[in-house]
């Protein structure tokens, strides 16, 4: 079915037929208005590094396919600057074109599939399908042969403008019924745009690159289920991920960083070194903790409680569970009921588990009447919440339904919020470093949408944590909107070995809770006065930041997180006697330890040690009981040699204090 063209905007034509061109670098030349930006290229091509995939015209996004009178042109002269694959817009566009020539491909090869939306994703692309079974190996390698096939037949992305109605009766005719859903779901006065790539037609705001010819080197990863628009309620489609590059040695880099990331795999390593589980027996998104788990979980608890109480916080404990008006009151109800559990009738009275701890904290601060000289105060809790999520989203420890934050609430003066802030960045920092991360970066999310408070209010809060962010000379950005519904916040994303970014610390100021609970202290005036209150949590939650640690050490945890540190290996049963000695004195130590006895190969004990990432093997065989010494390796194969029991404890005791990473 032809489409109907409608240019869209007026534009503004002046006598002349060119029109002069800004480039970044101040150079100028003529261009004709109605000339594709693709013979851009040939205009500055010597000083770029990079071809570029993409141009802005005036700060308007254009792909290279369109022409320059696609936007209005009412000046003599137009700014244009180049957009290259090396930024996040260039790779946007790279991307999005290379979706929907995976989807041309799955059309021509399944021409009864229907076909919802394929966006540009982090580090690759997916597009969802309506095939009514799952996608197989086979059929993605016959796809992506597809593709490759598209790309060398240099189909120009053109782009074209219909009226709703227009689009509505061309992608009924095509029974695209996804698309038709989208489409009725703008303003009845909306334009739609459609990009064209040879026989195929798809709908797209763009923009796109050139050609298929310029999307050089692809690869198709996995296919999996997927909910149209996320929702459970909705059919279930099929969704391919894939990933593109410019080059073929950029994309083969990706590949084998993926392969790490797949070593690396929380969810793997998790089952593999029996550290927790997730079932549906229990339920999603709820996770049990094993003994080894457990263990861990303990030490980094006990080094939180530790660090608390040497920075002046006091400890506090909450129910899992409060009445329904309680989170009436703190506006929870209004903004968060979505990801809040259905209430729960007890003796006629509804009751809520908990989403947040900061209402019971609040309710702890107004049991007494306080001074201004009792504050700051900070309230320090291992809170467990639940808040409902998704199932598709459910992603090991990263992404659960009960999850425990290392949260605290800060109540202070006004003249003391910079500087408790300050405190919390200088907490936090230590906290980070100690697990082993430095590099991170961070945002000051501003005010959303929904949100409650003045004006005045929002200001001064978001003042005060960019203030505190500049005395530490700590570089951040802005987040606009993604504030929460009673203050502005510094969100904190850490970067791991492989330098991909979680979100861990916050911290948020509040006014809002305050009010909204009648908080009050006597002030030196003796008057009332309203506190202001600091949310914060320095690792997030401990099941997220568990999984980070797991993918972060690839399982390998430090000495002092191993949740078995020492495993000591006699070669034969001669040594056991000697074994179970070294054991005792290790465990005396402080370490924790244990024995292999099997009738088994070293070798192969050594092999299991390895596998089971203990950082200290013992290997334990007649020289080393005739001369009471061990023979030690690490579990990355390194022998250390002989050493005496002390030498052995006093080594391992130093890395332990000393925390190494």
């Amino acid at each position: 079915m032809p489409l109907p063209f409608i240019m869209a905007g007026k534009i503004i034509m002046t006598p002349s037929k060119s029109i002069t061109i800004r480039f970044p670098d101040g150079t100028e030349r003529p261009f004709a208005k109605d000339g594709l930006l693709s013979d851009l290229l040939d205009q500055a091509k010597p000083s770029w590094k990079e071809t570029p995939v993409a141009f802005k015209i005036n700060g308007a996004l254009m792909g290279l396919g369109q022409r320059l009178s696609d936007v209005p042109l009412a000046a003599d002269s137009v700014a244009v600057e180049p957009v290259f694959f090396s930024s996040p817009e260039g790779q946007e566009i790279y991307r999005h074109s290379s979706a929907h020539i995976m989807a041309q491909a799955v059309k021509e090869l399944f021409p009864n599939v229907k076909l919802a939306i394929g966006p540009p994703i982090e580090d690759g692309f997916y597009y969802d399908f309506d095939l009514g079974r799952p996608f197989t190996p086979e059929d993605l390698e016959k796809i992506e042969q597809r593709m490759k096939k598209i790309a060398a037949d240099h189909h120009v992305f053109k782009r074209k403008v219909l009226s709703k109605q227009d689009a509505l009766r061309f992608f009924e005719e095509q029974g695209e019924t996804y698309k038709l859903e989208l489409i009725r779901e703008l303003p009845e006065d909306e334009i739609v745009t459609v990009y064209e790539q040879g026989p195929f037609t798809d709908l797209c705001r763009g923009p796109h690159v050139f050609s298929t010819r310029h999307v050089a080197a692809f690869k198709l990863l996995t296919a999996a289920g997927a909910y149209w628009r996320g929702d459970e309620r909705n059919p279930m489609l099929q969704r391919i991920y894939g990933t593109s590059f410019p080059t073929q040695e950029a994309l083969d880099a990706h590949l084998k960083r993926l392969e790490e990331i797949k070593r690396r795999d929380h969810r793997r390593l998790g089952k593999d070194l029996d550290l927790y589980n997730v079932m549906d027996e229990i339920g999603p998104g709820l996770v049990i903790w094993h003994p080894k788990g457990a263990l861990i979980r303990k030490l980094i608890e006990d080094f939180w409680r530790e660090q608390h109480l040497r920075h002046g916080y006091d400890f506090v404990c909450s129910p899992h569970i409060a009445r329904l008006d309680l989170w009436k009151r703190s506006g929870h109800l209004d903004f968060y009921r979505e990801n809040m559990y259905a209430p729960m009738s007890i003796d006629g009275i509804d009751y809520e588990l908990k989403p947040m701890n900061c209402p019971f904290h609040i309710m702890i601060y107004k049991t007494h009447l306080r001074s201004y000289r009792d504050l700051p105060l900070r309230f320090a809790e291992l809170g467990t919440v639940y808040r409902y999520e998704r199932s598709g989203v459910l992603h090991g420890l990263l992404r659960v339904r009960g999850f425990t934050q290392d949260d605290a609430h800060l109540f202070c003066r006004p003249d003391q919020i910079e500087q408790e802030i300050l405190k919390v960045l200088d907490l936090t920092v230590f906290t980070l470093k100690t697990f082993g991360f430095d590099d991170y970066e961070i945002y000051v999310s501003t005010r959303p949408e929904k949100s409650v408070g003045s004006t005045e209010h929002w200001e001064r809060a978001t003042a005060a944590l960019e203030s505190a962010l500049k005395t530490k000379d700590m570089a951040y950005r802005i987040d606009p909107g993604e504030g929460v519904f009673y203050g502005p916040k510094i969100d904190l994303k850490i970067k791991d070995v492989l330098g991909r970014a979680w979100q861990c610390t916050t911290v948020q100021v509040d006014f809002n809770l305050p009010e909204r609970f009648n908080l009050s202290y006597i002030g030196e005036d003796g008057k009332e006065h309203q506190p202001i209150m600091i949310h914060r949590a320095l690792m997030g939650s401990i099941e997220r930041f568990f999984g980070v640690l797991i993918e972060h050490y690839a399982g390998a945890f430090p000495l002092w997180l191993a949740p078995v540190q020492v495993k000591v290996l006699p070669i034969t049963d001669q040594q056991h006697a000697y074994a179970q000695d070294v054991a005792g004195a290790l465990i005396r130590a402080g370490f924790r330890v244990e024995t292999d006895l099997r009738n088994e190969k070293v070798g192969l004990k050594i092999r299991e040690a390895e596998k089971a990432k203990t950082p200290y093997m013992v290997v334990l065989g007649a020289r080393e009981v005739q001369g009471q010494k061990l023979s030690v390796r690490k579990r990355n194969g390194e022998n250390i040699g002989e050493l005496e029991i002390p030498s052995f404890i006093e080594r391992i005791n130093n890395e332990v204090l000393n925390k190494s990473t």
